[in-house]
Order: structure tokens, then sequence, then C-alpha cells
């Protein structure tokens, strides 16, 4: 190796890491191997790197954080590097390798990955660390800083991991691998034959990115356009999962895009379709997928067929259509109405979920009120509320008219109190019926096709598909006939 600069630098040799990259952002240190002083810079080959040791990565440990899609990813992941020979551990302190796979969709996300970075460089300091996903694509400069993070590697880069920790024999502080994300277009992931045994319920990813320009969300900025997994694809890891997996989830960033961008055109029923056709796959959850995007045909066939969950989930963020139009949302509250009324009137006990954001720049008490009425009178059986985070390259950032926080954590106290009694409401109404459910690794507890959690009346074998008599209500679900209560 050729001597650089300071002392104990090494130029990386190119046949490593670099190879893998079009474009490579890297750090190089201004006047010495400080680790507070970087200047990133996209470069199309290798930089110096602060200071490296010696490693043998034999173990893995990942942590994801965030959406199913998230999920998703490192599922795939911990496939693609057993694949190479390297094994996964269920905790930290037993991996020689850290992975943390980051969300960035609120400042709270990126606060929480800050967290886990610094707790596990403390606990197991001898450990080296890589950080990928939605952080790591927005501000790979701020995680590389941080003490112990060997490198960041943006989703552009995800699916290079195995072969960039496979090929590293010296670890440099701080490497970062990233191009622009936008520029991919083809789906681009690892495929999931299995997860780890510990879970049930495998999340699928089938679709990536977003072409929407939602004046809140990063999402684009990160993920890139949506794109699709090849049908082909999907089938082949649909019958991989379904020979140990009774319930698999469809999760993507904009699920209801799929097929959208293949040749010839295809739609996301069509997906459903050819699934149930050419797997045996004992259920299809679908994990959410956007209101327009709930066709009636698609609603039908959810409705008719037994092997998908009856489970609709619909981002709604405002009950108010003029904060819509300030979201760049592409529907209004009636458009949103009339697919909930379709799917009351097909699936009467289907559960219906919506992600609601509170304190949008400029929202109004009256508008706030708005969104409480509309929720309050549709069928909704859970929300999923979140507090507006400002995030940096977003339009809605630059709106001004900031919502107070207290205000903001206000409504969204609000909204959950709503959705806790609404589910409170819904679970009542399912006392005394028969629901089908799958059994989960959680001993003694089953989710049911409309995704409520219940305790069983006896142990059962996880991932089978059950009939449960519902005999009555426990804290956050419900219970299987037979339980005994307690006293």
């Amino acid at each position: 190796m050729n001597r650089a600069g300071d002392e104990g630098n090494e130029t990386a040799r190119p046949d490593q890491i670099h190879r893998l990259c079009d474009e490579i952002i890297v750090n190089r240190p201004r006047a010495s191997p400080s680790l507070q002083n970087f200047d990133t810079e996209p470069r199309p080959a290798c930089a110096l790197v602060a200071t490296y040791t010696k490693i043998s990565v034999k173990t893995f440990f990942v942590q994801s954080f965030g959406c199913r899609a998230s999920q998703a990813d490192g599922a795939a992941l911990e496939a693609s590097l057993e694949e190479r020979g390297l094994t996964a551990v269920a905790n930290a302190g037993s991996a020689d390798l850290l992975i943390l796979n980051t969300c960035t969709v609120t400042h709270s996300a990126d606060v929480d990955a800050r967290r886990v970075v610094r707790g596990l460089h403390r606990d197991h300091p001898e450990a080296q660390i890589l950080v990928t996903g939605c952080y790591a694509q927005r501000a790979p400069h701020e995680l590389a800083a941080m003490d112990g993070v060997t490198w960041v590697v943006g989703n552009s880069h995800k699916t290079a991991i195995p072969e960039i920790v496979a090929s590293a024999s010296e670890a440099y502080h701080g490497q970062i691998l990233i191009s622009d994300i936008a520029a991919q277009k083809q789906f681009s992931a690892a495929p999931v034959r299995d997860v780890r045994a510990d879970r049930t319920r495998p999340n699928l990813k089938v679709q990536d990115g977003c072409s929407n320009r939602c004046s809140f969300c990063i999402i684009p900025a990160v993920r890139g356009r949506s794109r699709s997994a090849p049908l082909h694809s999907v089938i082949a890891q649909i019958r991989d999962l379904a020979e140990s997996y009774a319930e698999i989830v469809l999760s993507g960033i904009n699920l209801g895009r799929w097929g959208r961008d293949l040749a010839p055109g295809m739609r996301f029923p069509d997906l459903l379709r050819a699934i149930l056709h050419e797997t045996d796959v004992q259920r299809l959850r679908i994990s959410s997928v956007e209101p327009m995007d709930w066709s009636e045909d698609l609603l039908e066939l959810v409705a008719r067929e037994p092997r998908i969950a009856k489970h609709v989930h619909l981002p709604l963020q405002t009950g108010s259509d003029a904060v819509l139009k300030r979201m760049f949302r592409k529907y209004r509250t009636r458009h949103y109405a009339s697919r909930l009324e379709i799917v009351r009137r097909l699936m009467p006990d289907a559960a219906i979920g919506a992600d609601v954001m509170t304190g949008f720049p400029g929202e109004t008490a009256a508008e706030f009120d708005e969104t409480l009425r509309f929720i309050e009178e549709q069928p909704f059986t859970y929300l999923h509320v979140f507090t507006y985070s400002e995030r940096p390259g977003t339009l809605a950032a630059t709106y001004g008219d900031p919502v107070p926080m207290p205000v903001r954590h206000e409504r969204t106290s609000l909204l959950r109190n709503l959705s806790d009694r609404k589910n409170l409401e819904f679970r009542q109404c399912m006392t005394g019926k028969t629901l089908s459910a799958v059994t989960l690794q959680e001993c003694g507890f089953a989710l049911t096709t409309n995704f409520i959690k219940v305790e069983t009346a006896t142990v059962r074998e996880p991932n089978r598909i059950v009939d449960l008599k519902i005999g009555g209500l426990r804290q956050d679900g419900l219970q299987e006939q037979g339980v005994l209560p307690i006293l």
C-alpha cells in the first residue's frame, strides 16, 4: 500500500470498495486525521480517509428502523450476508459487525439513529458499525463524523453491502458510499428466501421509491422514483417464503404503483392475481396503498379472495381539504370517503387504518377540527398518528407559519385518544364471532385477518392459519373463547 500524508493513513485499494460504485462520496481529512472535521464531496474514485484498523468480520447484527419496506430491506440484507458466509446473531454483543438500517421520515427518527450509534459504540467498541438506509442517503456526513462509524452506505448502494464487508480487510473510519438515487431506474433488492427463526409474517418488498412530490415528504429524495420488482422475481420469492410462512406481507414505499414502470404495463391487482394463481401462499396482507390506488377492482379482489387479509390501510394525512392542497396530496376528503364506503360495503368486518399528521405548517384550529370531524365520521378501526416534523429539502419546510410544538403534541394526543376509542368499539363488535388468524411466534397469540391480536386459549404451533371463536376483550386486543379471565 502507498503511504499518503499522516502516518497510519493508507490509500484504499481500488479493487476493494471503490470498484463497486460509479460515484462515491468519501470523507477526506482537511489537515489531520481528526474525526471531527470532514470535507464531504462527490468524487469519481478513491480519496484518502482518516485512520484504519485490521478487521475480520464473521458475525453480524442488523437493526432496522421505520416502515415495513425498511424492515423488508433489513431481512434481505441479513439473507445476503448469510449467503456470503457470515453468521447472523440475535444480539449486538455477539457481533463483529453492527448494521443500522435507518429511517429519516422525522427529526426524531434521526435522533434515535444517532442515539443508537453512540450506545452501540460505547457498549461494543471493538465492533465495526455500518449505517445504511434513508438517513444515510440524506445526510451521510452527519453519520460518518460519529465516533465508531466505519461505513455509511446510502440506499443507492445498499445491495452492495455484502461485497463491501466481505472484501474489506481494513476498516477506515467514516467511509461513505453513495450516489444519486434519482438516477436509479431499476428495482434493486436482494431476494428474501427466509427470515430469522424468531419472526413470523415476513415482509416482502415488491416496490421501491415514490414519484409523488408531497410537500412534507423527504422519501422521494432518499428512495428515488417508483420502481417495481419484476413479476417473476416476486413469484419466486413468494414460493420460497410460502414453504415456511403462512402469511406474507407485501410492502413498498408506494405499493399501489407496482407495475406501472414495467413493460407491458401492469397494475397492482395483476400482481395479486398472479401470486394467487401461481403460488400456494396461504395468506397475503397488503401493507399500505395510497387512497386513489385502492380501486374498486382492487377492493373487490380483496373482499372475495379468502387468501387476502381483510385489512385496508389508506394514508390520510389530514381531514382538511385546504391542508391536503398545501400538502400536494392527489385527493380530497370526498374521494377518500368514497373509498371507505366501498370497503365497508364489501367487507363489514375489515380493519381500516390510516396515517394522520398533526401540526402541518399553517394548520389552523378550524382545519384541525375538520380533521377531527372527518375521522369521527369514518369507519376507521385504528390510526397511526404522527406529529409533523420539518425535513430539510422539502417544500413544506420553507412554508413558514409553523404550528407551535405544544399545539402539535396536543393535537396528536387528541387524535390518538380518538383512535383508541374507535379501536375499542371495533374490537367490541368482534366478540362472539369466529375470525381467521395466523398464529404468531409469540407463544399463545395470533393475528386475525382483520388485524387484531388475539390471546389464544391453547398454545398452538406458529405459522398456522386457524379459526378462533372470540370470547372477549383484552387490553389491546381480543381473547379466544376459553381463556380464563385475570382476576
